[in-house]
């Protein structure tokens, strides 16, 4: 199980089977009683930690399936086990940390004993009642009315305070704090720059005006009981006027009007996977992006392992183009030419490229174990030219991976290079075209002084090991679990920013980083600075730079 919102991305009981800590499995087991309230806490703690996965049906995806018939051949004292030590692969140590009390993680292990209770589908009564338009379109102001530099806003999760930050990466100031729905997972930006669109586990989804003079939710609907991505379309003429969410539960994708979260459409994705053509009951919705090319977005189904092109221009007659790639689509993003989609199969250790301009699969590339690249991260190598990176949970590994079928035919779509960063447990790999620096984050690491720390590559010399900066000490929090996550850079490259993400009733910080030096330039803390995790940079968010 584990802990998400780290935009995406939660991780596994990636290797939560028979005999994975050695040893012959318990023999099956009567099932245990809960209590009305015990099953209601284990539910919760489920969805909050172990959900994004392993599924609200727990058929797995990243991480194995947790159903009975496989639990209870491992036996409750296996399972706490596991869930209090986790593992290098990017099962966080749930007990070690103090995360989960021993009576959480003996709840949660009986709990896995029994089969999952099945959630109600989410339909378009079921959104239009939770749909909220605070100030109508016509009500917003005409221009900017705050005196912001709103390309250098970051939008930072607030993880359990179930809140946004809008800081000002010029003054480091935290401008304003904005409620918004459980486990923040991602922030998405307009196309004209003027809508922060906050999705959170819960599946509500805030739209945010950046320009009132006070920044605030104008509108706002909850799509379905969990969820993790949104986007807005992006293409010439359609600038602003959609918006797309995916939910993990109802398993479907929902339309919207771009500027008041109007639900229009309603799709499912349930469906045969690409494989062996058997029919899953829950393909979730993990990545969306929006075209540069046409009026689409670009849907990823993680169970299925199909990528939906989804064409926008006419909703009535919706036109889908469906692509084949490989089960367990996560996360992704484009190469530096915004051409080609590059995602993330990570319980197949794959990556699937897709061309957006001609709407085809490019190809599968093996890499390291469960890949996790966030949007991944895009510069020159001295030697294959363009290349888009991953880093992995389950093993050290970074994989360098050639972008450019026309100058660097022979390096395009393979793994040219592997460097060798922390261990296992990483989420998130970062640079800017303006960098020679490439940042590889390790928060699920069970070790204390790793997942406290990033390592830095030099892209001019690869060879090189990467050095180590143990980012939790520069922010002088001494206590706590200080797991270091997710550079993010500002506007002009210049700065990268990592979150110091400690349990809520600990100190967290972020640190900012002078990117040419390495060197400390600030640190950030406030009281309301409440388990800071993903950040998002208006101008990079927009126009996909990383």
């Amino acid at each position: 199980m584990m802990k998400t919102g780290l935009m995406a991305t939660t991780v596994s009981l990636a290797v939560l089977a028979v005999g994975v800590l050695g040893g012959a499995p318990a023999m099956a087991q009567q099932a245990p009683t809960l209590s009305a309230a015990e099953m209601d806490q284990a539910k919760q703690i489920y969805f909050e930690r172990c959900a994004g996965c392993h599924g609200v049906l727990r058929k797995g995806a990243t991480g194995k399936p947790l159903t009975p018939d496989i639990t209870n051949k491992l036996g409750l004292d296996h399972l706490k086990t596991f869930i209090t030590y986790g593992s290098p692969a990017g099962m966080p140590n749930w007990g070690t940390s103090n995360e989960l009390s021993e009576a959480q993680i003996n709840l949660m292990a009986k709990y896995l004993l029994l089969e999952p209770p099945l959630p109600p589908e989410y339909g378009m009564k079921e959104m239009k009642a939770t749909w909220k338009v605070a100030v109508p379109a016509d009500k917003r102001p005409k221009k900017q009315e705050n005196g912001y530099d709103l390309d250098n806003i970051f939008s930072v999760t607030l993880r359990d305070s179930g809140e946004i930050a809008l800081i000002d990466g010029g003054s480091k100031k935290i401008l304003h704090i904005i409620k918004t729905g459980y486990a923040v997972h991602i922030s998405r930006m307009s196309a004209s720059g003027r809508y922060l669109y906050a999705i959170g586990r819960d599946a509500k989804i805030n739209l945010i005006d950046l320009y009132m003079k006070d920044p605030n939710t104008v509108s706002e609907i909850k799509l379905g009981i969990e969820a993790r991505s949104v986007e807005t379309s992006k293409m010439k003429k359609w600038e602003d006027k959609y918006a797309i969410a995916g939910t993990y539960w109802p398993p479907q994708f929902v339309i919207m009007k771009g500027d008041t979260l109007e639900p229009l459409k309603i799709v499912s994705t349930r469906g045969m996977t690409v494989d062996t053509q058997d029919y899953h009951p829950e393909p979730r919705v993990a990545a969306i992006v929006s075209s540069h090319f046409h009026p689409e977005f670009v849907v990823n189904v993680k169970e299925t392992g199909q990528v939906l092109i989804v064409n926008y221009s006419d909703l009535k007659n919706l036109k889908i183009t469906q692509i084949g790639a490989a089960r367990f689509l996560h996360d992704g993003g484009f190469d530096s030419t915004g051409r080609y989609f590059i995602v993330a199969a990570n319980a197949s250790n794959k990556v699937a490229v897709v061309d957006t301009k001609e709407n085809k699969l490019v190809k599968l590339i093996d890499t390291g174990t469960t890949p996790h690249p966030g949007r991944g991260a895009n510069f020159v190598h001295p030697k294959f030219g363009p290349v888009w990176a991953t880093s992995h949970l389950g093993d050290e590994t970074v994989s360098l991976i050639g972008t450019d079928p026309v100058k660097h035919k022979d390096s395009a779509w393979k793994v040219v290079a592997t460097l060798k960063g922390q261990g296992g447990g990483s989420l998130f790999v970062k640079t800017h075209p303006k960098s020679k620096n490439l940042w590889v984050d390790t928060p699920l690491h069970p070790d204390d002084d790793t997942h406290a720390s990033v390592a830095v590559f030099d892209i001019n010399n690869l060879d090189k090991p990467a050095d180590v900066l143990k980012i939790a000490e520069m922010a002088g929090l001494k206590e706590g679990v200080r797991r270091v996550v997710q550079g993010e850079y500002n506007k002009d490259g210049s700065e990268v920013w990592f979150s110091v993400w400690n349990p809520k009733d600990k100190e967290s910080a972020i640190v900012v980083l002078d990117d040419k030096t390495r060197k400390l330039k600030a640190v950030i803390k406030d009281p309301k600075l409440i388990t800071p995790t993903g950040k998002f940079n208006v101008y990079n968010t927009k126009h996909d730079v990383y």
